[in-house]
């Protein structure tokens, strides 16, 4: 059956991958550091100003060449649109809402709060060491946990010397903090940003 008298639609069956982001709990607000609020405008920055621009632009090229059903610059550049906008609102979606905690200006640096680093060691005497930060920034494998993670609710106001209790699936493990880190306060940012 030729393609134009069938309904053809530019949703494909990954359209409804959209980002997931990690859900908040009820009332709570989505805390983040300055440095990852920078990482994520800087991507949503590099989306808007480059890399959709680019695809437009070639997704015009490849319409201008005619046939649209077999152009496979046409149907990737489009593909590719749609993903670039996803993302875009996702990301404005994500700083909307976000608020900018400076783990700088804690003043009880002993206390384990939003932005620390903690040295910790479990109860089989292994060490580990992780940054609790918001739910957009977090890369478990780099050590760098959410805020809202079950380690990081543990550890949260604990202080260096004190042992805390870890509810897990297999029972209660304690976990003795060993040291809290803070980094220095943030730079003011660029007045260009």
């Amino acid at each position: 059956m030729n393609k134009a008298f069938v309904k053809e639609s530019d949703r494909d069956d990954d359209e409804d991958l959209e980002p997931q982001a990690s859900a908040l709990p009820a009332g709570t607000k989505n805390y983040m550091t300055v440095q990852g609020y920078r990482r994520l405008r800087a991507e949503l920055m590099q989306l808007m100003n480059k890399e959709r621009p680019d695809v437009v632009q070639i997704v015009s090229w490849a319409a201008s060449n005619g046939d649209r059903s077999e152009n496979g610059d046409y149907l990737y550049g489009k593909k590719r649109l749609r993903e670039i906008d996803r993302r875009i609102r996702f990301l404005t979606k994500r700083l909307e809402i976000a608020e900018v905690v400076d783990p700088g200006l804690q003043p009880n640096r002993d206390q384990v709060f939003f932005g620390a680093t903690v040295l910790y060691s479990d109860s089989q005497g292994e060490e580990f060491r992780v940054t609790i930060v918001g739910v957009d920034e977090a890369e478990p494998l780099q050590g760098r946990i959410s805020w809202i993670s079950p380690v990081a609710r543990a550890l949260i106001k604990a202080r260096e010397g004190d042992t805390v209790v870890l509810r897990t699936p297999g029972g209660k493990e304690e976990l003795d903090i060993l040291e809290v880190i803070y980094p220095d306060p943030a730079p003011d940012p660029d007045p260009d940003e």
